[in-house]
């Protein structure tokens, strides 16, 4: 793996066999949709479009592609985070941004797929110490973005000073993960959005 975060699949000077992040993209949708242990190397060589060589020159097994997956995951989301966060006028806006955000990918096609990080939550993190310490770093990002969004807002008014912002941070993080578990379940976007109008109330 080189400092940008691409695996080289043939040595320095030589093209590489195929596009490591576009591979990737694929197994993500498959690992999300199917879970780790419901998803099997054919199923990923297939959606990858590798060739089993291929395959086992860039990763070594099943584990080595799920954690290559999720940190690929985390890189776009979190990327694609931040850029809506950027646009935000307030604390309070940035607070309903992000909570927006994550509830934009709960519902429809997206919603039934469901997150990769929830999946790893429930699937992997009790057992596996790589995927765990990945969640927990995830989990860990989003309630402090939460925190710093809330303490923002306390200082320019958009958010009442009255309330705990790192208890209030953390309820937040569990609605946004409920969410992506709900979605499962394919809500409407408005039934998803009308969670997203209640957790703002928690602000005044």
């Amino acid at each position: 793996m080189n400092t940008d975060g691409a695996i080289m699949t043939r040595p320095a000077g030589r093209p590489r066999e195929f596009d490591i992040n576009d591979a990737l993209d694929k197994a993500i949708t498959v690992f999300s949709e199917q879970g780790y242990h419901g998803t099997s190397i054919a199923d990923l060589r297939d959606a990858m479009g590798l060739t089993a060589g291929s395959l086992y020159k860039a990763f070594k097994d099943k584990h080595a592609i799920f954690l290559a997956s999720f940190d690929r995951y985390k890189q776009v989301r979190n990327a694609l985070l931040d850029e809506e966060l950027a646009k935000a006028s307030d604390g309070r806006d940035g607070v309903y941004r992000m909570l927006a955000f994550y509830a934009e990918g709960a519902h429809g096609e997206a919603g039934r797929r469901g997150c990769l990080a929830v999946g790893t939550a429930v699937e992997l993190a009790i057992f596996d110490d790589e995927a765990a310490v990945r969640v927990g770093r995830s989990m860990d990002r989003f309630e402090h973005i939460f925190e710093a969004l809330i303490r923002r807002g306390q200082e320019d008014g958009s958010v009442s000073r009255s309330i705990d912002a790192g208890g209030t941070a953390r309820l937040l993080l569990s609605i946004v993960q409920g969410l992506r578990v709900l979605g499962k379940t394919s809500p409407n976007r408005e039934q998803t959005f009308s969670v997203v109008d209640v957790a703002m109330k928690l602000l005044d």
